[in-house]
């Protein structure tokens, strides 16, 4: 079975509010690229994925008007992708959901959010002290994880959390100095999130569920130096650190044992000068349950992936699709 986890960058903007794909000579919202050149670039690297189920961080919008799932759906039937079929979990404010696109003749999915131990669910809201007053701050996930129930139709039940983290950015900073006070408390409430996507793995895990975790999580070990004010990264919270209560992911542990010298990535971003940054923000974390069952990932980077790097179609359709690239983990289930 080959699950993936993609962020697509301004997925909203290619539908309309039917969730016809609008497909025409208009800017998509990303840089130079129009409507139709980044709906063929889509198309053409999710035939080429040929998963049994996608993982879509920023889905298209799902609000009183628009529905994700319709538009994922048209998105598919309009590619012919043999993921014809949708599921969306809780709506939220940004234009930006997240959703699995899947083959129903490969398997059967649902939404299936829980709530355990005073740990709420994830439309809810968990108190946690962020700035070490002794009082409990509200913590809210502006995307909700998207908890599945999913049954291969071989009859293998697994447990998957799809996730977008806050993002540590300061897009809202006025100057330097504001620019640090906001990437600071941007990194804790990300890391609450953190915290609270935690210990429901822990319930997942001793209750002896296969699980995998997969997402963009806007983090990972050594990625930005406020890290070090904290000690640890989101990543490295969610994986654990407990021998019998972890998650496992090649590229996070590969990142967490070299602080220097190259790394994989998973997203390439512009910067003001014109050079790109890379970074490793998207993850397919397994439960350790699953290494039995011969997993192997790979990272679909344009200029890191062989298979990605000689096919040029390919390669310039992941450039033209989005700044993120897909995550690719192929398992024996």
């Amino acid at each position: 079975m080959r699950l993936a986890t993609y962020n697509v960058e301004w997925f909203n903007n290619l539908f309309d509010d039917k969730g016809a794909l609008i497909n025409n000579s208009g800017w998509s919202g990303r840089w130079d690229v129009t409507r139709e050149q980044q709906t063929a670039a889509l198309g053409h690297v999710f035939k080429a994925l040929d998963a049994d189920a996608v993982m879509i961080i920023e889905a298209p919008d799902s609000s009183r008007k628009r529905s994700s799932v319709r538009a994922l759906e048209n998105f598919a039937k309009h590619f012919g992708l043999r993921t014809s079929e949708a599921l969306a979990g809780f709506q939220n404010d940004t234009q930006q959901e997240i959703a699995l696109l899947y083959d129903p003749d490969a398997l059967d999915a649902r939404h299936d959010p829980k709530a355990d131990d005073g740990i709420p669910r994830f439309d809810g809201e968990f108190g946690m002290d962020l700035d070490i007053d002794a009082a409990p701050d509200p913590i809210r996930w502006s995307k909700p994880p998207l908890e599945i129930a999913l049954q291969t139709k071989a009859g293998r039940a697994l447990r998957l959390i799809g996730v977008h983290a806050k993002s540590k950015a300061p897009h809202s900073a006025r100057n330097d100095a504001d620019a640090i006070r906001v990437s600071i408390e941007n990194r804790r409430k990300q890391l609450a999130q953190c915290i609270w996507l935690r210990k429901r793995v822990e319930t997942h895990l001793a209750a002896g569920d296969d699980l995998i975790v997969l997402g963009d999580f806007n983090d990972g070990p050594g990625l930005d130096t406020y890290e070090k004010l904290f000690g640890r990264s989101g990543v490295e919270i969610v994986l654990g650190e407990d021998d019998d209560a972890q998650l496992y992911d090649p590229h996070a542990r590969m990142a967490l044992g070299r602080r220097v010298g190259a790394m994989p990535s998973t997203a390439r971003f512009k910067r003001e000068n014109g050079a790109y940054l890379q970074a490793l923000l998207d993850y397919i974390m397994i439960s350790l349950g699953l290494m039995a069952d011969a997993p192997k990932w790979q990272i679909w980077h344009p200029f890191d992936h062989p298979g990605c790097y000689a096919n040029p179609d390919l390669c310039q359709a992941l450039l033209t699709a989005s700044d993120h690239f897909p995550v690719v983990l192929d398992i024996a289930l």
